[in-house]
């Protein structure tokens, strides 16, 4: 009665979230500060009766907002359920039953989960090192008929320059999609600039992370024509809700808190990466509300997630082989932060 792929799935395991009392969590790369407040004055006057219409099948508002953002048109952008709709919309659209979907290891741990739901071949590449590895690969490889790129890179913090992915998506004809959710702590242009240049390119983006709305589940691609079309085609009817776009609206109606927070956060994280660096641990460079960390022997990256627990503070860690001597740290407040600070250096 199911499917022998969805039998044999390894789900994919989003990142915990625990009551506790007086918990510092650090672990899911939400936002640290609150959304702007015009955002509960929206929903707060929102007619509750209005509740028993559909919402607006097609989310012309953030749309139109979202294309005065990037200097295109409403129909170069697909509205979603969060950005993990949009990613597996995608696989259905730009996948034959027998194709395949490709990712960089590590990265986003959704990719492989997306492949195995859809019953596509997984094509795993090693990450590139660098931006100049990154532009030389698809003159090398031959990608698979679907490509997720993160950048900047989930959990690393690897960040490529335009220049490279732009030379990824020119040497190859498969769908390329920019995952951007870090994008706006990036002091780098987004990928947007380049879908006039390559019908091949889709750069998905998210109000999770730099909007404060994780709860609400909205994300978003900006691309090409053709390719925003088909994901329209066989999307659900009504796949962001009314509360969903009210909430959206009226964030990307204030972008300016928006960018405030991000600011606040990217000195935060700046701080605490020097700190970290200053007590020997490695740390990655970072354009992302996160960091890429390695602590010093003799600790190990889940002694120090586990003494960090046991204070209530609770981060990331994956334990595969790529990264099991790593931890990644969400950015939070800075009284969080040092709270942080404070249990490494009582770690033995």
């Amino acid at each position: 009665m199911i499917r022998k792929s969805v039998q044999n799935l390894t789900p994919y395991t989003p990142g915990e979230q625990p009551k506790l009392a007086k918990l510092i969590k650090l672990n899911t790369n939400e936002n640290a500060y609150p959304p702007s407040p015009k955002v509960g004055q929206a929903l707060a006057s929102l007619d509750f009766e209005r509740l028993r219409l559909y919402p607006d099948p097609l989310c012309i508002r953030i749309r139109e907002l979202l294309a005065a953002e990037f200097n295109c048109n409403i129909d170069n952008i697909f509205v979603g359920n969060g950005s993990d709709e949009v990613l597996s919309l995608a696989t259905e659209a730009f996948t034959e039953n027998d194709g395949t979907i490709g990712f960089f290891n590590p990265s986003y741990s959704l990719y492989p989960v997306l492949a195995d739901i859809r019953d596509a071949k997984q094509v795993e590449i090693p990450l590139p090192a660098s931006s100049d590895e990154l532009a030389v690969l698809s003159k090398n490889t031959k990608l698979p008929d679907l490509f997720f790129l993160t950048n900047p890179n989930a959990p690393t913090s690897t960040i490529f320059s335009l220049e490279a992915i732009e030379e990824f998506c020119k040497n190859t004809d498969s769908v390329v999609i920019v995952d951007e959710a870090y994008g706006d702590f990036s002091k780098q242009k987004s990928a947007t600039t380049l879908i006039n240049k390559y019908p091949n390119l889709l750069v998905c983006r998210t109000l999770s992370k730099s909007y404060s709305l994780a709860g609400i589940r909205l994300g978003y691609l900006v691309g090409n024509t053709e390719l925003i079309e088909a994901l329209y085609k066989i999307k659900d009817s009504y796949n962001v809700n009314m509360l969903t776009q009210v909430a959206a609206i009226a964030a990307l109606e204030d972008p300016e808190w928006m960018k405030e927070n991000c600011k606040r956060i990217c000195a935060t994280r700046d701080r605490i990466k020097q700190e970290l660096r200053n007590r020997g641990w490695f740390v990655a460079e970072s354009e992302t509300n996160f960091l890429w960390a390695k602590p010093p022997a003799p600790l190990t990256a889940p002694g120090v997630r586990d003494a960090l627990r046991a204070e209530g503070i609770i981060i990331r860690y994956f334990s595969q082989k790529e990264t099991a001597e790593y931890i990644r740290i969400t950015i939070g407040t800075d009284e969080q932060m040092d709270e942080m600070l404070k249990v490494i250096d009582n770690c033995k």
